[in-house]
């Protein structure tokens, strides 16, 4: 049984740059046009994390996959398009590290400002978790009352459903990714671990495409978010237009404190 799964995590590994895929300029303009109907013009893909549960503790390092849910776990970087197909996935990272941290170990991090990736004025929209950059626009931390933050911060959590969706499809279909039961004692079953979690956004990018629509009525799914989601209010556009503005604005804030050790954490705390 062993030997028959491994040869099938093979051959879907081997489909894994077409099957997981970043967006071509067409189909950018064609999830564009979608979160533009949210208020959120020149968005191309949702980001957020999630932790996937060890049933046991690492041997190598173990306290550093210690999550703040006081289990063992993997930090997993999940990108998905207005489908909810995922259209760029990063494993491996420990528990216990930020969704600030995990996106600059990625290879998408170096790669924000390629036109291969982007085009004029497109981003993706990620949580109050990351830092605003220009190819990244995400939720205040802090709002202050300032009722055009509080607005925009609703408008983002309506947007941002369909990647809450996503992962949470994509656990329920695959049960192994709510806890997994391979213990990490070296590199080869760090590696096995990632592979099987690509496995698994693979098939989910699959059935995607084949269109087997998951009914929530059937077969619930569990949101990891916090966030309250509510129909963005009206004049959504002129509102987020302001703040996306204002979100990038902190960019070469950002490329300051990137360059010094620790200070994304710091400028985190600073600019929300």
């Amino acid at each position: 049984m062993v030997n028959y799964t491994n040869r099938v995590m093979v051959a879907l590994e081997s489909c894994m740059g077409h099957e997981i895929a970043w967006p071509d300029r067409q189909e950018r303009a064609q999830s564009a046009a979608h979160f533009a109907s949210l208020g959120f013009p020149g968005c191309v893909g949702l980001i957020d994390g999630t932790l996937v549960k060890l049933s046991q503790r690492p041997r190598d390092d173990g306290e550093t996959y210690f999550d703040r849910k006081s289990n063992y776990s993997l930090n997993v970087q999940v990108v998905c398009d207005e489908n909810k197909r995922v259209i760029y996935v990063f494993a491996g990272m420990p528990g216990s590290c930020h969704d600030v941290t995990c996106p600059r170990r990625s290879s998408l991090w170096g790669r924000l400002n390629s036109p291969q990736l982007f085009d004029f004025s497109q981003y993706l929209l990620g949580d109050n978790g990351y830092v605003p950059l220009e190819r990244l626009v995400c939720s205040y931390k802090r709002t202050g009352g300032d009722m055009d933050k509080i607005s925009f911060n609703t408008c983002i959590a309506h947007a941002r459903v369909g990647n809450e969706h996503c992962i949470g499809i994509l656990k329920a279909r695959w049960h192994s990714l709510k806890e997994i039961r391979t213990q990490l004692r070296n590199a080869g079953e760090n590696a096995y671990v990632i592979c099987w979690l690509q496995c698994c956004v693979i098939l989910h990018n699959y059935l995607i495409w084949r269109k087997d629509d998951w009914s929530e009525d059937d077969h619930p799914i569990e949101l990891e978010g916090e966030d309250e989601f509510r129909r963005p209010p009206h004049g959504v556009c002129d509102t987020n237009r302001r703040g996306i503005e204002r979100r990038q604005e902190v960019q070469d804030l950002c490329l300051a404190f990137n360059r010094r050790p620790g200070g994304l954490l710091y400028l985190s705390k600073l600019c929300m």
